[in-house]
């Protein structure tokens, strides 16, 4: 970089270290400079997380983090669809939860409807587990297209389920290599930015945004998570997106499985409309949104009525093999996978062990965070970014908070497999102490604690 470059990037630096508010052009300077494909001119990483830090210490307003999205929005390719499609362009973000595998239900359904619904999803991220990870258990199965050849699939199948390219908002994924090494990850700013950045990119009529609180989230309390969803909303909106931000608790896992072929194996029986009602809840709700924001309903509950008869009529499942065959799977995989039996398709765990109940009365919490961490002790998620992760594993729930359970009764199974005994009496273990059992009624949660639009 020149002198005055140099000068330019370090009073940016300087100025956000001091809390004065940054301007448009400094910020799109600073990602243009991120993204420079010559190293002599490129930003050095030192200044990055000097910058990243100094933002995660005095914050954004409203306006520098509207600047940085559409900074990062524009750092690289941007979708551009058929006009027939205006106003039917859809998708949906979660902020990470344990066995939240309601993209592969949303997705087709949401085609089912009449929308079209090019989803990037991602993998996973500390306890979190990854869209992308899942599918992967599918055999042939790729997540990795270009933008033609996504395009292609969203118009044969109505929607498909990819990883972000690497020209798709190629300064989220910088940012966040440093933010992953200089403990700036978890700032609602930067969240912000990363998040509506990637979306915008999607060119989408409407978003909705599902944001976990809980103890398996990464927002511990709803206020956190109210505070994160009203800022991605309002930023979204800057887009001309029509964004919701849905406020779902996660102290409980969601749905009965956690772990990658076990909760596709789920995901497939949800669309066999013989899924969890908790799941079926949030497919229902967030679709239901989606399809109420694009106009083909009047109200919510036309919404979610849609999206109910899309999966009990069996189109939603249709879509979701016409789906995996336009990304990799084989015809004949699809269908003893969609249609037959699944279990001769996804791998499967060597071991099982049961999870039994130290004593009777009412399950009143299964901690999600003990769950998620077991499951991560088991391979199912990764340390490192790069690192491969175990389809087989997992824990299946066969109790639900709220159920009467005596003594002895089977409250989980833990698949496992290549591990060691000492290992998996540890494993065991911390699965009982997530089981709370007490003696009286608990009081029931709502799974959807809020809507935000």
């Amino acid at each position: 970089m020149s002198v005055a470059e140099v000068h330019s990037i370090v009073e940016l630096i300087r100025a956000k270290r001091d809390k004065r508010e940054l301007s448009e052009n400094q910020i799109k300077a600073f990602i243009s400079k991120l993204v420079c494909t010559n190293e002599e001119d490129r930003v050095h990483d030192s200044q990055i997380g000097a910058f990243l830090m100094a933002a995660f210490l005095n914050g954004f307003t409203f306006l520098e983090t509207s600047y940085l999205t559409q900074a990062m929005t524009y750092s690289g390719f941007t979708f551009s669809w058929p006009q027939e499609w205006r106003g039917r362009v859809v998708d949906k973000h979660s902020t990470g939860g344990v066995g939240d595998k309601v993209s592969l239900i949303l997705a087709p359904a949401l085609a089912a409807c009449g929308l079209k619904v090019p989803m990037v999803s991602g993998r996973s991220l500390d306890f979190t587990g990854g869209t992308l990870d899942k599918l992967e258990s599918i055999p042939g199965f790729s997540v990795s297209f270009s933008p033609d050849k996504m395009r292609k699939i969203v118009e044969d199948a109505g929607c498909c389920i990819v990883g972000q390219t690497e020209d798709l908002v190629p300064a989220d994924k910088l940012l966040y290599r440093i933010r992953d090494t200089t403990a700036t990850v978890e700032h609602e700013d930067l969240i912000s930015a990363s998040v509506i950045s990637k979306k915008a990119a999607e060119s989408l009529d409407a978003l909705v945004l599902d944001i976990k609180a809980g103890s398996g989230a990464f927002m511990k309390d709803i206020e956190s998570a109210r505070h994160l969803a009203l800022n991605m909303v309002k930023i979204g909106n800057t887009f001309g997106m029509k964004v919701t931000g849905v406020i779902t608790r996660m102290d409980t896992p969601l749905g009965n499985a956690v772990g990658n072929a076990l909760e596709v194996a789920e995901a497939i029986d949800a669309l066999q409309n013989k899924g969890p009602p908790d799941l079926h809840e949030i497919v229902l709700t967030l679709g239901g949104v989606l399809i109420q924001s694009t106009g083909y309903a009047e109200s919510l509950d036309e919404g979610k009525k849609q999206i109910e008869e899309s999966i009990a009529s069996g189109s939603a499942l249709k879509i979701f093999h016409r789906m995996i065959i336009g990304q990799g799977t084989s015809p004949t995989v699809a269908q003893e996978l969609c249609y037959g039996d699944k279990w001769k398709c996804l791998p499967r765990a060597q071991s099982i062990r049961n999870i039994t109940a130290e004593s009777s009365g009412y399950l009143e919490n299964i901690d999600a965070m003990a769950v998620a961490k077991v499951c991560h002790a088991l391979g199912c998620g990764r340390t490192q970014p790069g690192m491969s992760v175990k389809f087989e594993p997992g824990v299946v729930l066969r109790k639900k908070p709220g159920d009467l359970v005596a003594q002895g009764d089977i409250l989980m199974e833990l698949h496992n497999q290549e591990i060691s005994n000492g290992v998996l009496v540890n494993l065991i273990k911390s699965l009982q102490d997530a089981c709370l059992i007490v003696q009286n009624p608990p009081e029931p949660k709502p799974l959807i604690i809020e809507t935000l639009v």
